[in-house]
């Protein structure tokens, strides 16, 4: 996903819910924290995890994104690209993750903020979850050089109620210097 296509998935679930400010906890959260182009193993994503900052428990913000603007939906036909409603659960992240967020706005955004992930946190997350796509983009976030490892230990550390396996398993992710 590009910058310009991120900025306009912010927009569209920003008046779909019409609020001025989203949660962004997916791969797409790295646009705040990087100028230019994501790298290859993040821009091939055509969706962006877009999540309500005040959703109730059953997810209807979430709903509403995906019957409007998510997979499958006239946005996705007519762009090629969509959001995904998601609840902030949906990611296992380290203590303290929301006081690291990420303010991306632009004038693409049209006002609506989104708050997203810092790359140490989203990397905890995407290692913790550990399918084939997450862990290939832990390892470009390494290779390029865009997360600390040392860091990385201490967030995976701030991560509450682990599996002891999906901690080991984590913790082996994190290449040592």
């Amino acid at each position: 996903m590009k910058r310009e296509e991120f900025e306009h998935a912010i927009r569209a679930a920003g008046s779909v819910l019409g609020v001025n400010e989203v949660l962004i906890i997916g791969s797409q959260a790295l646009h705040a924290s990087m100028a230019g182009d994501l790298p290859p193993e993040a821009s091939r994503s055509i969706e962006v995890d877009v999540a309500a900052m005040r959703d109730d428990a059953d997810g209807r913000m979430a709903d509403l994104i995906d019957g409007s603007i998510g997979e499958a939906s006239m946005f996705h036909a007519t762009f090629g690209y969509y959001a995904q409603g998601v609840v902030e659960t949906t990611a296992v992240l380290p203590a303290g993750w929301r006081e690291r967020l990420v303010r991306f706005e632009s004038p693409g955004t049209n006002g609506v903020v989104a708050w997203c992930l810092e790359p140490h946190d989203l990397w905890v997350s995407k290692a913790i979850a550990g399918r084939p796509k997450d862990l290939e983009f832990c390892r470009a976030l390494v290779e390029r050089g865009l997360v600390d490892e040392a860091r990385l230990h201490d967030r995976l550390a701030l991560v509450a109620a682990l599996d002891p396996r999906v901690r080991a398993a984590a913790a082996a992710r994190i290449p040592s210097s």
